[in-house]
């Protein structure tokens, strides 16, 4: 096996894990042989790391062999000791790392910590793929915030509901079953008080068999009280308060979340809501689901305010484009390439 297939293996190992707030980490140990004898992924704050969970699962037949871990060993103690000392205590004598960590504490030290103990050290294997397992945890810890999803349901002309509010359903089972399993990769999922009045959505995931952790609710909350009774009260949301111009700050929102662990934020509505981050240059992702449906004239559009001029249009790169039954999947990203 060489390194990229041993990276690669890695990152299929600790793709299924939600390790949030840490990072998604997949590790193989090599004998000297070129031999898999050890595999790990992290599964959350306080658990083993990666590469303490393969080199103990290698044990004496790490010597001389080598670690491939996707993201660099970290260096210093938190809940658990650092990697860079499990590594240099199991006689290892290579290190592949998929990509270096953007954490602080670590941001290139871990991999210099194994380089100047003798060991030789091969950074960027497979980067683009390592650093794609947990593109929130790199979002994160380079910006402070977390990575926002926008998610939005529509029809072929971007209406999300006809004048009167319906919306049920626009999109087909497939695109609401995916819309479900974004749920399930987030680590929270943000509406507008409006979403909370009209919908009283719950914002949880439903998906048949799952058992995985449920998103934390956020509210960006509006002028209007909040009844007791919407469904998303019961699960104990986070409520963002408008300050005193009556809206909320969004940019220092997003921080505060960040602040709190949230790495993958999803945001599912409103219109007003997707316009003000939108414009604030804060959605990162949009993944919209487009009907089979067409409005055919202005109901609920997918954003609100004035579309002014094109010159104010928001440029996207369009990532992937796939049929879900009826209805379409256009997934997009923002910002620089």
């Amino acid at each position: 096996m060489d390194d990229r297939q041993a990276m690669l293996e890695a990152i299929t190992l600790a793709s299924p894990a939600m390790p949030h707030p840490n990072p998604r980490v997949g590790a193989l140990v090599l004998d000297s042989s070129g031999a898999v004898v050890g595999r790990g992924f992290h599964e959350g704050p306080g658990r083993p790391h990666a590469e303490a969970l393969a080199l103990a699962e290698a044990g004496e037949r790490a010597a001389g062999g080598t670690v491939v871990a996707t993201l660099e060993p970290c260096r210093h103690h938190g809940r658990t000791p650092p990697c860079t000392g499990a590594i240099l205590a199991s006689g290892a004598a290579r290190v592949v790392i998929g990509a270096l960590d953007p954490d602080p504490r670590v941001a290139g030290g871990g991999a210099a910590d194994l380089e100047a103990a003798g060991l030789q050290v091969e950074v960027g294997v497979a980067a683009a793929e390592a650093e794609a397992l947990d593109p929130g945890y790199f979002h994160h810890r380079r910006t402070g915030r977390p990575r926002v999803t926008l998610k939005v349901a529509m029809t072929l002309d971007g209406q999300v509901a006809g004048a009167d509010g319906t919306s049920r359903w626009i999109t087909g089972p497939d695109a609401r079953r995916d819309g479900h399993a974004l749920r399930s990769r987030s680590d929270a999922v943000m509406v507008g008080a409006g979403t909370v009045l009209s919908d009283d959505p719950s914002l949880d995931v439903r998906l048949e068999g799952y058992d995985g952790p449920q998103p934390i609710p956020v509210i960006v909350a509006g002028t209007r009280p909040i009844p007791a009774d919407r469904t998303v009260m019961g699960r104990d949301p986070i409520v963002l308060e408008p300050g005193g111009g009556g809206t909320v700050d969004l940019p220092v929102a997003l921080r505060t979340l960040g602040e709190a662990g949230i790495v993958d934020l999803m945001v599912e509505g409103g219109p007003t809501l997707a316009s003000a981050l939108l414009r604030e240059s804060l959605v990162d992702r949009i993944v919209a689901h487009v009907a089979g449906l067409v409005g055919g004239g202005v109901g609920r559009p997918a954003f609100g305010g004035v579309f002014a001029t094109l010159a104010d249009a928001v440029p996207v790169r369009i990532v992937s484009v796939e049929r879900l039954g009826p209805d379409l999947r256009v997934e997009c990203e923002t910002g620089p390439e």
